[in-house]
């Protein structure tokens, strides 16, 4: 029996795809590059995730405050997909052009995320690191931003093309 289309599949699996990966290909970068630069735990990069809500606090959680951290992490990048996802419904040329969409979104995601969002919260200052920094747009450009286009333009059903 064969898979249905993906006209066919619910959008919310692919809104869901879409953050499952990005959110995997963020966290493993964020863990591998801390790991080599500072030696740095999952737990602690995790806990770092669930200090934007908690503050200095989540360093004291444990694996309870980690786990917060796992799930605001991927509750952020599947919100992420939701949005291009709810824009592309009026907007197709973010499904019919995903590749330079995604990377521009990517683009968009690190200056929303690393100047508004991040210091709105209770994070502390972010890393100023220049290698991280780069890093990190690279990231949000083509780890992020294009898997979340590339699985959204797997849409077809829904979707608004007149306006």
């Amino acid at each position: 029996m064969r898979a249905p289309a993906a006209s066919h599949r619910s959008p919310g699996v692919y809104v869901l795809a879409g953050g499952l990966v990005a959110g995997s290909f963020d966290i493993v970068y964020a863990c591998t590059f801390w790991a080599i630069k500072r030696h740095a735990s999952p737990e602690r990069i995790l806990q770092s995730v669930a200090s934007g809500l908690l503050g200095k606090a989540s360093f004291d959680g444990g694996a309870a405050t980690a786990a917060l951290g796992l799930f605001l992490h991927f509750f952020i990048a599947t919100s992420m997909s939701l949005a291009y996802w709810l824009v592309a419904r009026r907007w197709p040329l973010l499904w019919q052009r995903p590749v330079p969409c995604g990377v521009f979104y990517g683009l968009l995601l690190y200056g929303i995320m690393n100047h508004i969002v991040v210091p709105l919260s209770a994070f502390g200052p972010a890393s100023k690191d220049p290698l991280w920094i780069g890093m990190s747009i690279a990231v949000h450009m083509f780890l992020i931003g294009l898997p979340i286009a590339l699985v959204t333009s797997r849409v077809r059903t829904g979707l608004r093309t007149e306006d």
